[in-house]
């Protein structure tokens, strides 16, 4: 979508795809990269340490991406989920950067310590993260991704209850889009 995005040659096609909802972060730098093991996550959006105290339109973001993810006891590689529920994660990371871009300098240090240390906090920051996504009409990704974790016989009851517990339901989901529509 852009030169500042540098994306794996693997992913390009599909993380193309979950930018191009988001045409205002055309000119943002945001790194996509693999890593090993992400806590509790498969992905994870943040801005880089070295831009962190830039202004907000100078700072560089990464969207970490899990190497595997576990199902039961089975690992995947993540790049071989199927596209609409990767382009739906991708969505959810990039609902983050917008969430972020809106923050000054201390706002975004403040978001960082609340998610660190408050429950209540994550769901709030996950809940607008996938709000931001739906605005910007990624509804079906992120309800195909909600449906491939909640649905999926293979994935454990706790990952399940996690994501019912921070992120919004489909039903949800679909209210947010129907108030953007009467819109």
């Amino acid at each position: 979508m852009s030169a500042q995005h540098k994306i794996p040659e693997d992913i390009k096609t599909t993380v193309n795809k979950a930018l191009a909802y988001y045409p205002q972060l055309k000119d943002t730098k945001i790194e996509f990269r693999f890593k090993k093991n992400i806590k509790k996550s498969t992905m994870q959006a943040r801005p880089t340490f070295g831009s962190f105290f830039k202004s907000r339109k100078n700072r560089h973001y990464v969207i970490l991406i899990s190497e595997k993810f576990k199902i039961a006891d089975k690992e995947f590689l993540t790049r071989h989920i199927p596209n609409d529920i990767f382009i739906g994660w991708i969505g959810h990371e990039l609902g983050h950067i917008m969430d972020y871009q809106n923050r000054n300098k201390l706002n975004l240090i403040w978001f960082g310590l609340k998610y660190l240390f408050s429950q209540n906090h994550i769901v709030e920051a996950e809940r607008a993260a996938d709000s931001f996504a739906v605005a910007h009409g990624m509804e079906d990704y992120i309800l195909k991704t909600k449906d491939f974790i909640l649905n999926n016989a293979d994935i454990t009851q706790s990952y399940k209850d996690r994501i019912k517990k921070y992120y919004l339901s489909p039903e949800e989901i679909m209210h947010l889009v129907e108030e953007r529509d009467a819109n």
